[in-house]
């Protein structure tokens, strides 16, 4: 079993800055690739950002230069700096993993997802 747990989000004014992360644990054997993908009211989930073990990283164009994403290996967590937030950036934040959990099973692992609101 891959347990994923979220932190941070929460409510901030546009223009300012949050951070989430997110560290998976359990029964993994390999992580190939962790994400964040987001999902407004009404809207389909998107990705927002990922990153590979090589550490090729790619962002949706509409979060290019102001989202951060970072990896950390040792610990199996996955950061996202998000500075510049417009209000479009409200959204239920979800983290995701991509990999092997042991004996061979393919992991596609979700967090529980943290609300980040951008408001005045």
């Amino acid at each position: 079993h891959v347990q994923l747990v979220e932190s941070g989000g929460g409510s901030v004014q546009p223009g300012g800055s949050l951070g989430l992360s997110c560290a998976a644990s359990g029964s993994i054997f390999s992580i190939n690739g962790m994400g964040w993908y987001r999902q407004a009211p009404g809207k389909e989930r998107e990705s927002v950002a990922s990153i590979t073990s090589g550490g090729s990283i790619d962002y949706a164009d509409s979060v290019k230069g102001r989202f951060t994403i970072a990896r950390d290996n040792v610990n199996n967590a996955v950061n996202l700096q998000m500075s510049s937030l417009k209000p479009e950036d409200t959204a239920v934040y979800y983290c995701n993993v991509k990999g092997y959990a042991l004996f061979g099973k393919v992991l596609d692992a979700w967090g529980q997802g943290t609300l980040v609101t951008v408001s005045s």
